[in-house]
């Protein structure tokens, strides 16, 4: 039973609330009690909302992409959330950069929210709350919700479980197309975005990653690769028309749901203790894709299965206390 209090987040977030939804994404990286119940209640593994991922090296041009995708979908009526990890501030562990300095000229518009996120630490390049930030923007039918990371090169991977597309974003002139290729980062990527593709060396590049995807076996899915300049605009259509191609089918919105569900319990399962909770979801539900179902069935979610999960953990450390005194 959700209480009165935790029930006025939730109803703040659904009805649009711009300073009760910012309110909600400061209890959930600051780990507020009453967090997990919000979170609980806001789940839906069914939503429409997508959430895009853009990722990359440093100075890949991910900001100003986000920023030209924000004016795109701005255009086509969508509510557009936005998360911004930044290096975290060594004194108070906030975000460094924050929201004041890129994205300036949607910061005045009702119809675009956009977060900075501290990464604290995090060597994914996310912060350890990414994701539950996104289901809150995403419960508040903002859409697509993008997160821009940090760009910290290999460990960058992390962004493909958190999001239902990743944009790996490339420029030639870095140095450093070839050991992002070795480093395996290729392989994130459902579309691979070649920004600033007004510069000389765009054909090398281009040329470089389409060798590189020679080698992805056959039958897996080959990522389309979209040239684009996000500071002209040149290609953005393109890409957008890419995104939408990658979630168009029925099936396409069903096997989505199906892979958000399973790499959020995934995620919660890795938190809580891998082995020790396996144990208890075999136990429960009878296997991980049984859990899998019933959060897809609406019949519990991530959230109460973590909840439970430290609930149960908690009372063992509280019985080993109690061997000890003894």
């Amino acid at each position: 039973m959700l209480s009165s209090e935790a029930d006025h987040f939730v109803r703040k977030v659904r009805s649009f609330d711009q300073r009760g939804l910012a309110r909600v994404l400061s209890m959930v990286e600051n780990g507020h009690p009453l967090a997990p119940s919000i979170l609980h209640s806001l789940y839906n593994p069914q939503r429409s909302s997508l959430t895009i991922g853009i990722t990359g090296p440093p100075g890949a041009g991910k900001s100003t992409l986000t920023n030209r995708l924000i004016s795109y979908y701005r255009r086509h009526k969508n509510r557009v959330g936005v998360i911004a990890v930044d290096p975290s501030s060594p004194f108070s562990g906030g975000a460094l950069l924050g929201d004041r300095v890129r994205m300036q000229e949607h910061a005045s518009d009702p119809g675009v929210f956009i977060r900075s996120a501290a990464n604290r630490g995090h060597l994914g390049g996310l912060s350890g709350t990414t994701r539950d930030a996104l289901e809150v923007l995403a419960a508040a039918s903002y859409d697509p919700v993008l997160v821009e990371t940090m760009g910290v090169g290999q460990a960058e991977v992390e962004i493909a479980s958190l999001a239902d597309i990743t944009l790996l974003v490339l420029v030639p002139g870095l140095g450093d197309e070839v050991q992002t290729m070795k480093a395996g980062i290729m392989e994130i990527g459902d579309i691979l975005v070649l920004n600033k593709a007004d510069r000389s060396g765009i054909e090398q590049l281009e040329m470089s990653v389409n060798a590189s995807l020679e080698l992805i076996p056959d039958q897996a899915d080959r990522p389309p690769v979209i040239r684009c300049s996000a500071q002209t605009g040149e290609g953005i259509a393109e890409l957008t028309d890419a995104i939408g191609s990658c979630t168009s089918s029925g099936a396409g919105r069903k096997a989505t749901a199906h892979r958000r569900t399973a790499l959020l319990l995934n995620s919660i399962v890795r938190e809580k203790g891998r082995e020790l909770a396996q144990k208890l979801l075999l136990d429960r539900y009878g296997s991980i894709e049984e859990t899998i179902e019933s959060i897809l069935e609406g019949r519990t979610t991530p959230y109460w299965i973590g909840e439970m999960l430290s609930g149960f953990h908690n009372n063992k450390r509280e019985n080993e206390n109690e061997c000890k005194r003894d």
